[in-house]
């Protein structure tokens, strides 16, 4: 197979050469039992494995590297797993096809991405979001904040409010990315809200109530709880749904 004119290497070699690492820090959003790795340079296409190439098509550069980013990323958590040289290629909806037993998730940002994969048995979803602080500009805020996340902002300092504005976009997109994967229900930024008395903010804990009725309420508690870190300039979320 080849990218661009780029010759892919064998499977061996490929793997040999995966750039990306396993990160504590993102397993540490989760509880036990869930593997993590991520890549802090821009994915090469030519690491990707035939059925990889094949499922992205014809994209954009940039687009090709986030999409190799993301593979590598899985595979090297998939490893801990004890799966090896899987590819994964998409789904009719665009979404990572996930070994039979696993489920994971993928989220890129600029400079980073990182994957994280666990054992369906263990948990019937999981969701990772990735965020570079900056890039939750002010002018989006409307957009993805609650009337009451914004009052809630407003009494924060400035030096934080970019902070937690980054943060509700995160938290939002790492539930958006959970919930689906076990209901397929399209959800807006404002269907869900960030809880702010329920949050442990200490403890890198973050509380999620639906705003309306969701379908996520039915397989998991209200609120909606997961982890949060704050690191070099990222904010990093992960919620799960633990099988039952």
């Amino acid at each position: 197979m080849r990218w661009n004119g780029v010759p892919a290497l064998d499977r061996q070699d490929i793997d040999g050469n995966n750039p990306a690492s396993l990160s504590p820090l993102l397993i540490d959003l989760f509880p036990p039992g869930v593997e993590g790795a991520e890549l802090r340079t821009a994915g090469d296409p030519a690491l990707l494995l035939p059925d990889e190439t094949q499922s992205l098509g014809r994209v954009t550069p940039k687009r090709a590297q986030e999409f190799a980013a993301g593979r590598l990323c899985s595979r090297r958590a998939l490893e801990n797993l004890g799966i090896a040289h899987y590819p994964l290629a998409i789904t009719r909806d665009g979404l990572p096809r996930w070994p039979g037993p696993v489920v994971g998730s993928i989220a890129h940002t600029a400079g980073m991405c990182g994957a994280v994969v666990a054992e369906r048995e263990q948990f019937s979803s999981i969701g990772l979001d990735l965020e570079l602080v900056v890039g939750v500009s002010r002018e989006i805020w409307p957009f993805i904040c609650t009337r009451e996340e914004s009052a809630w902002l407003a009494t924060l300092p400035e030096s934080e409010q970019t902070q937690f504005a980054a943060l509700i976009f995160s938290v939002k997109e790492a539930f958006y990315k959970c919930q689906f994967s076990v209901t397929g229900q399209w959800l807006e930024f404002h269907d869900i809200s960030l809880d702010p008395a329920s949050s442990d903010w200490s403890a890198g804990r973050f509380s999620l109530r639906p705003r309306q009725r969701i379908a996520f309420s039915e397989h998991s508690a209200v609120p909606f709880v997961g982890r949060f870190q704050f690191h070099e300039g990222f904010v990093f979320t992960g919620l799960s749904l633990e099988a039952r």
